[in-house]
């Protein structure tokens, strides 16, 4: 397949961090636990069973949580990444992916990924649980997103 060149756009990158965040197994238990015990505490406030200041708790808990999950690691993770602020071309090849710019180069067998996922802006590769590569949908013309799709599906199988 012929490359594609793409940056990374800062709002849709945070956005794609945020799904790998939100996506995580672990994350998502806790999430849900947190709300449980944030809507059980508002209703044993309401009740009157519990202090104000026990209620005022979980609530920062539920607060922070989402602020930390939300916000703040989708946007460490772009600073802290100096892939995303440059350039690349992306190939396609029956055995090989490969990633690429003027600075550097790097190839993986398909055999590499674990499983992939498609967001809205993204393409998500994984290494494994918490090694991953996005590429933005929007670089590639509406046939090679096709490509690229039906390329993920037949070499690396497994869809998250």
């Amino acid at each position: 397949m012929e490359s594609t060149l793409f940056e990374y756009h800062k709002q849709k990158t945070i956005q794609a961090l945020r799904y790998h965040f939100i996506s995580r197994k672990e994350i998502k238990v806790m999430m849900i636990l947190v709300n449980v015990f944030a809507l059980l505490t508002a209703a044993m406030f309401f009740f009157k069973k519990i202090s104000p200041l026990a209620f005022l708790t979980s609530s920062i808990m539920w607060f922070l949580m989402m602020l930390l999950f939300w916000f703040i690691l989708p946007r460490l993770v772009y600073r802290k990444s100096a892939m995303f602020k440059d350039s690349f071309k992306v190939r396609l090849d029956d055995d090989t992916l490969t990633l690429f710019n003027e600075k550097a180069s790097r190839s993986w067998d398909w055999s590499s990924f674990s499983y992939w996922m498609e967001t809205p802006h993204f393409f998500h590769l994984y290494f494994n649980q918490r090694s991953f590569l996005i590429f933005p949908k929007d670089a590639f013309v509406e046939d090679v997103e096709t490509f690229a799709r039906d390329s993920f599906k037949k070499h690396i199988g497994n869809k998250a």
